[in-house]
């Protein structure tokens, strides 16, 4: 079993240490709010498990972070640094998507929890804006020294079978106040505030009314009982605007006072002054001038807005059409619609369709089961359901409860538990492209304002859809073109376990130039070949293809002699593109391998006692560039029981890394790898490098092991 942080568990168990150890970074970093991000076992997505000192409101459109997307936490983790942003200006140049969500002034730090080769997840700090642009030393000795403390907690959960893990709701820390009060301070304190000249009020982080004045009361017109736990914005129709719920925002991420202006009808001016802390916002009310005329009540609007504030819709679409710019492929599309979309219009479950072949097909779903929405999957374009009607006719459907949309489809069965739905079309260009569906747990009103927002999102959905759909077909055939080009399979030699493996770049959809071979050539030799075409196009394509062609029709000779020639009809094709490449020739009976590389990345043989020997062959030019130059062969052992790794420098290189650094930790990884077969070990050595996404290059691998049993 797990324990995720936002259930209850033993006493001393890890969610409680957990959340002890983030309180205390956030006081000892002198941070107002801390955040904790989990990594599943997928390692592909960050996920918000532990929140103090900011609202869900705000934090939720980050509850799901893509490991590979552009945000502090996921490149902390991802490249295992600290991440420090001072300022606004710093926040855009670096991360515009997020300064364009948050035009607020404040700076915040990222740093990853790591044990060993393990990251388990990383912290998130904001600090007020009127914060130092750089992290004091003492602050970094408080985020060093909690992350550590986390990683140790984290690993000691996880060894005792009962790892801490996120839940469906991130667990909300309790705010610390500087004291208590007794029932009669409290009774003073609001004495005390109604002495005040003007009105005021307090809200908690979320923004809920927990306090306010007869005088507040009566400058905004309404009844305390109406406005206690309610936001201003939406129980007072008047301050529904995004000017209100964004200054509310500005104070809470800025941690500095603001104030903002507006008119309750039909002509009383009223000005507001946020004052945050830690545990909230003080409001003072005041009126623009004195002597504020009475307004009838019948003239008053205090009817609470029935679906989310105006100012709340238009922050996450404005973060929703931020987050689609950086989809790439239909499955994260998919990610980001429902990690956006959800929290940010109060749905519990959604399902993405998309048109193929005159059928409408769920390609994503969330808060749904696999089983249901199989009963749904490729409903055919002349059916009458509402996915279906949406989609031909491109007008929204509305249902606030199952009798609203019985009453339009009769033959419609209650079968997801939901209460209220809303069915989307997904429209680009004219053109429909798919449908969105989102259900509700409890019956909704659907005003004619949420349903604005709603469409205006499908909208950006489906420019978002049709884009990832117009990438993944383009992936896909530059993938069976770089497929085509590489080798079926591998020929079986005597004596030789052989494994290869081969990862397309995981950015971008060109088409790489890394290609590796394995030539038999009698009973007892055989040759390999690794290399790597400079560029990633279909340039770079057909000359790996013609490289391949050259070293098979020159196998054989000695592995300087097959690099010279190959060289040589590369200069004569003139294609000004380079290749690096590797070539051994192997003799079984001999026991040894000859090599000779074109500027290639070294070999690692691993010897039949376990050490692995970066060999230091004598470095040749890259092909293509000097045809009269050439290539030393060099002749090592390679006795039964070895195995020779040979790779493009994709498998090596990452961002901050030194490359020869790399190259010693994966002879390491080699040397300690215990796998018995080079398939399974070809694994091992390729699984690293699948967890480092995005990856910008492509990555062969090709790994040779004489047998025991060999002659």
């Amino acid at each position: 079993m797990s324990e995720a942080v936002t259930g209850s568990s033993a006493a001393g168990s890890g969610p409680e240490a957990v959340g002890a150890v983030l309180g205390r970074l956030a006081r000892d970093a002198g941070a107002y709010a801390s955040a904790l991000y989990l990594m599943p076992p997928d390692r592909q997505v960050l996920q918000l498990a532990m929140l103090s000192g900011l609202s869900m409101r705000i934090a939720s459109p980050w509850s799901r972070v893509a490991l590979a997307a552009a945000t502090p936490v996921s490149d902390a983790v991802r490249e295992r640094r600290l991440v420090w942003i001072g300022g606004q200006e710093e926040l855009a140049r670096r991360y515009p998507q997020l300064a364009l969500v948050l035009p607020h002034p404040f700076a915040m730090a990222a740093a990853p929890i790591v044990t060993g080769d393990r990251a388990w997840g990383g912290v998130v700090l904001h600090w007020a804006g009127t914060h130092a642009s750089v992290l004091s030393a003492q602050e970094q000795d408080a985020v060093s020294g909690a992350c550590h403390d986390l990683g140790h907690l984290l690993r000691e959960a996880a060894g005792s079978g009962h790892p801490v893990v996120a839940g469906p709701e991130p667990r909300v820390l309790p705010t610390l106040r500087p004291r208590a009060t007794t029932p009669a301070e409290a009774q003073a304190a609001v004495d005390f505030a109604e002495r005040l000249p003007s009105g005021c009020c307090a809200l908690d982080q979320d923004g809920r009314i927990t306090f306010l004045t007869t005088a507040a009361a009566e400058l905004l017109d309404a009844d305390i009982p109406d406005l206690l736990g309610r936001r201003p914005w939406e129980a007072l129709r008047w301050l529904d605007n995004p000017v209100a719920e964004d200054r509310y925002r500005a104070a809470t991420l800025s941690r500095q006072p603001t104030s903002f202006t507006a008119r309750r009808p039909p002509d009383q001016w009223l000005s507001f002054h946020l004052y945050p802390d830690a545990s909230g916002i003080s409001v003072r009310v005041v009126p623009t001038h004195s002597g504020g005329t009475v307004v009838p009540p019948h003239l008053l609007h205090p009817a609470p807005a029935a679906g989310p504030g105006r100012a709340t819709a238009l922050y996450h679409l404005m973060h929703l059409a931020a987050t689609l710019t950086e989809a790439v492929g239909v499955r994260d599309v998919v990610e980001k619609v429902a990690d956006q979309v959800l929290p940010a219009f109060g749905a519990q479950a959604l399902a993405l369709m998309a048109t193929e072949e005159a059928r409408l097909r769920i390609i994503g779903f969330r808060g749904y089961s696999a089983e249901l929405l199989h009963r749904f999957d490729a409903a055919p374009l002349s059916s009458d359901t509402p996915a279906v009607h949406v989609l031909t006719t491109g007008a929204a459907k509305f249902f606030g409860t199952f009798t609203d949309l019985k009453r339009a489809y009769p033959p419609a069965v209650l079968q997801d538990g939901m209460a209220a739905w809303a069915f989307l079309p997904l429209i680009t260009s004219g053109r429909p492209v798919g449908s969105l569906v989102l259900a509700y747990d409890r019956p909704r009103a659907f005003p004619p304002e949420e349903r604005s927002f709603l469409t205006s999102a499908a909208g950006l959905i489906a420019q978002a859809l049709d884009r990832a759909r117009l990438y993944d077909a383009k992936q896909q055939l530059a993938h069976n073109l770089q497929a085509g080009l590489l080798p079926r399979t591998l020929p079986g030699v005597p004596g030789l376990d052989v494994a290869a493996r081969y990862l397309p770049a995981s950015r971008g959809m060109e088409i790489g130039g890394d290609f590796y071979d394995l030539i038999r050539l009698d009973e007892s030799t055989a040759a390999a070949a690794i290399g790597d075409v400079q560029g990633h196009n279909v340039q770079a394509a057909t000359l790996m293809g013609q490289v391949r062609t050259a070293v098979h029709a020159t196998a054989g000779a000695s592995p300087g002699e097959v690099l010279a020639r190959t060289n040589r009809l590369l200069n004569d094709l003139d294609a000004g593109l380079f290749t690096s490449c590797l070539y051994a020739y192997l003799d079984l009976d001999r026991q040894c391998a000859c090599l000779a590389t074109a500027g290639h990345p070294p070999p690692i043989l691993r010897h039949p006692d376990g050490r692995a020997e970066i060999l230091p062959l004598p470095p040749g030019v890259l092909l293509g560039i000097d045809p009269a130059a050439d290539y030393p062969t060099t002749e090592v052992p390679f006795p039964p029981g070895s195995v020779l790794a040979l790779y493009t420098d994709g498998l090596v290189e990452a961002p901050g890394t030194d490359i020869e650094d790399a190259i010693d930790a994966l002879a390491d990884r080699l040397a300690h790898a215990r796998e018995r077969t080079m398939d399974a070990l070809a694994d091992t050595l390729i699984d690293q490098a699948r967890l480092t996404e995005p990856r910008s290059d492509d990555i062969a691998l090709l790994l040779i092991h004489p047998q025991q049993t060999a002659r």
